[in-house]
């Protein structure tokens, strides 16, 4: 049974036991932050939490990686 979290105030639906950044590329959000330098996207690259390109606040919290961030119901997300 799917749900919902809510990113950057659109709902995006999430599986059971899928990652917040799963559930993004799923939903079509290829790139959800810039790098410092020249603004490159950025959202998801390696997928298993070794670069930081995929950061994401949830929830008001600091930055965090979303292939690593299981979601959970009404989680919302905001790019970093």
């Amino acid at each position: 049974m799917t749900f919902h979290i809510s990113f950057e105030g659109r709902p995006v639906p999430v599986a059971p036991g899928q990652t917040i950044g799963a559930a993004l590329h799923a939903a079509g959000v290829r790139s959800w932050r810039a790098t410092r330098f020249g603004g490159r996207p950025r959202g998801l690259f390696c997928g298993i939490g070794v670069c930081f390109d995929c950061l994401v606040s949830v929830n008001g919290r600091a930055p965090e990686r979303a292939c690593l961030l299981e979601a959970a119901p009404g989680d919302e997300v905001t790019a970093s």
